[in-house]
């Protein structure tokens, strides 16, 4: 046979549910306040990371600016001795005595582009 819970059992059963479902929506809350808080220090993270690599490029900028900078002022550097070593070579050269232009072209190419024909 069957047995029917009726009378005092039945408003326990009631209270029992009540207290599972009050459980259950305050760990439904807690669960929401959760994810919120994790998507927003997700959202914090994003930005914070936007915000540094935005920083280093603009440092990283900065620092190509004035290395090619450097580089040319070295560049500029480097050519003017140059050319004023070749002058000085070729002043020299068109110094020498007794040579005939010809001759005079000849040494002065040769002083001045030397290094380019010796292969």
């Amino acid at each position: 046979m069957a047995t029917t819970t009726v009378g005092a059992a039945a408003p326990a059963s009631v209270e029992a549910l009540k207290r599972v479902k009050a459980t259950e929506a305050e760990w439904d809350a807690r669960l929401k306040a959760a994810r919120e808080e994790a998507a927003a220090t997700l959202r914090r993270l994003r930005d914070d990371g936007d915000i540094a690599v935005k920083a280093a490029e603009a440092e990283a900028d900065r620092n190509r600016t004035v290395r090619l900078e450097h580089a040319r002022a070295e560049t500029t550097e480097e050519a003017e001795a140059i050319v004023s070593d070749g002058r000085r070579a070729a002043e020299r050269a068109a110094l020498g005595e007794g040579r005939r232009p010809a001759d005079k072209k000849d040494a002065i190419l040769d002083v001045v582009l030397g290094s380019f024909g010796k292969d």
